[in-house]
């Protein structure tokens, strides 16, 4: 697979250089040349696979060249040693739960893969060990430091807002030490995320520090993304092979939904994505038809959606070639208030007796809204549920009061000591613990 910047100003790149690097050297973010368009007899031969046996034919489709043969069957069995079922909740709508993974969080698939290939993939030239930066507005930072823990020859530093993510969440990653460093940025997650970008920009410190994102702004992030859709296609498919699916997926960064959209321009059939988000919509209006405006993002309780520039609508533009009209036309989406993701987080449970986080609220409500119109009502709506909900208890007892018992793995790291290092939102600081 070769490369190219979606700001189309630098140089080709392979997967293995555009992992290493994590963005292109002009700012952009790497995508497919080309989208591989794969036949309809691959695509029938996944409906009797398991997670690892899909994961490994899409990567050696997709990447197989520049790996020894057998290796991704061996990483997938390691990586994908978990599930993803599809739970129903009536006849038109199953929740996909993506938080059985070491961390309870989607990010569990491209994290475990990313810690695996990028060893093959970046090699220090000065001895100093890799440096990983990664932004998080939630999820990513812990499936990042879990995947990266104690991995020799990187060290990962962890870019949170102050204040902006769930307690349980800032403990997955905020105390671990050793090679993970924690920083608490007094801004946003936009902020993190500039930072980052910021320091990738200057050619000197991506070559002093060895550096390598863990973002979604990394290709090694999006492409196993696009696994657990295929899976999800494939199981409900099985009996049914005609079976219309729409995605409903709660979007922050849209690193998830552009792994999505991939996956049908690579020609999965007979799907349709829908996008979800709290009040940081600058995707939804600019699918309604407006500009595309970033702004800065606001605190919200679904806190992982909590993005006002998102990195990756520059990969979904590029996947349409920069043709909006068509963009638009394919992907839709909507937003949910606070107040009203809360109102729909007890009328599930008290319909079906079911705990969905905030994220997945947003899903469920915005598929209630779309999945009576014309262009769905034949359609089943796979909502993705991004993490447990025992990861936002503060909300969920105040819902739910008892009703989300909080996993072991979370549990006991309520009394461990934090970690991270208090910066404020400048670049000079980041660099400075570097």
């Amino acid at each position: 697979m070769k490369l190219v910047s979606t700001r189309e100003s630098a140089p080709l790149s392979s997967f293995k250089q555009a992992v290493s690097r994590g963005m292109a050297p002009d700012g952009g973010l790497y995508m497919p040349v080309r989208v591989p368009q794969l036949k309809p007899d691959f695509w029938s031969g996944l409906r009797e696979q398991s997670i690892p046996a899909i994961a490994e034919a899409l990567f050696n489709e997709l990447i197989g060249d520049e790996f020894e043969e057998g290796y991704f069957g061996e990483l997938a069995r390691e990586a994908f040693n978990f599930d993803a079922p599809v739970v129903p909740l009536d006849d038109r709508t199953g929740v996909l739960e993506l938080f059985h993974g070491p961390t309870l969080a989607f990010k569990d698939f491209g994290a475990r893969f990313m810690a695996r290939v990028m060893p093959l993939c970046k090699v220090s030239t000065n001895g100093e060990p890799l440096t990983v930066l990664t932004a998080t507005s939630g999820d990513t930072g812990a499936a990042v430091a879990q995947g990266f823990y104690k991995v020799d020859g990187v060290r990962a530093f962890i870019l949170y807002p102050k204040g902006k993510v769930s307690p349980l969440q800032e403990r997955q990653f905020a105390t671990l030490g050793h090679n993970i460093t924690a920083v608490e940025v007094d801004g946003t997650f936009d902020d993190c995320q500039r930072i980052v970008k910021e320091v990738f920009a200057q050619d000197n410190l991506n070559k002093r520090f060895n550096l390598t994102s863990a973002n979604s702004i990394n290709i090694a992030r999006l492409i196993p993304q696009m696994v657990y859709y295929v899976a999800a296609w494939a199981e409900l498919t099985r009996d049914d092979i005609y079976r219309k699916l729409t995605f409903i997926v709660p979007s922050g960064n849209f690193g998830n939904v552009t792994a999505g959209v991939m996956a049908a321009h690579m020609g999965m059939p007979n799907v349709q994505y829908v996008t979800a988000t709290n009040a940081n919509d600058v995707v939804p209006e600019f699918l309604e038809g407006n500009a595309y405006t970033p702004r800065p993002s606001v605190a919200t309780i679904s806190n992982a959606m909590d993005v006002g520039s998102p990195s990756n609508f520059e990969r979904l533009e590029a996947l349409y070639g920069g043709n909006h009209a068509a963009l638009r036309n394919f992907l839709k989406g909507d937003r949910v208030s606070d107040a009203r993701t809360r109102e729909v987080i007890r009328e599930v449970y008290e319909q079906f007796n079911y705990a969905a986080c905030p994220h997945t609220a947003t899903g469920i409500e915005v598929w209630n809204r779309f999945k009576s119109l014309q262009r769905y009502e034949s359609d089943y709506g796979v909502v993705l549920a991004t993490a447990h909900p025992a990861k936002f208890i503060e909300v969920m007892e105040q819902e739910l009061p008892g009703a989300v018992a909080i996993p072991e793995r979370l549990a006991i790291l309520r009394d461990k000591e934090l970690k991270s290092i208090p910066i404020a939102a400048a670049a000079d600081e980041l660099i400075a613990l570097l």
